[in-house]
């Protein structure tokens, strides 16, 4: 839910490469079913989403805060992608 320049910002400072979704409008939030409507904010949430845009991965809570997970399950579809 954080503005795109809140998100530049967060990833220059964790050094993240990919690319991270700005959801302002919270529409996203309230798809994915993350949106908490009452309090208007969003469960912290990482979805790693494959070339053919189908989730992958989900982490919910403190390990999304973490890009550990996303990083590995990225390097984990990488490798079958060149396996093909």
């Amino acid at each position: 839910m954080d503005s795109i320049p809140a998100n530049r910002e967060f990833a220059k400072q964790l050094e993240i490469k990919f690319p991270l979704l700005s959801d302002f409008t919270r529409k996203i939030s309230r798809e994915y079913g993350i949106l908490d409507e009452e309090r208007q904010f969003s469960r912290r949430t990482t979805f790693v989403v494959d070339k053919q845009g189908v989730i992958q991965h989900v982490e919910e809570g403190g390990g999304a805060i973490d890009p550990t997970g996303a990083i590995a399950m990225c390097s984990t579809l990488k490798k079958k992608e060149t396996e093909k």
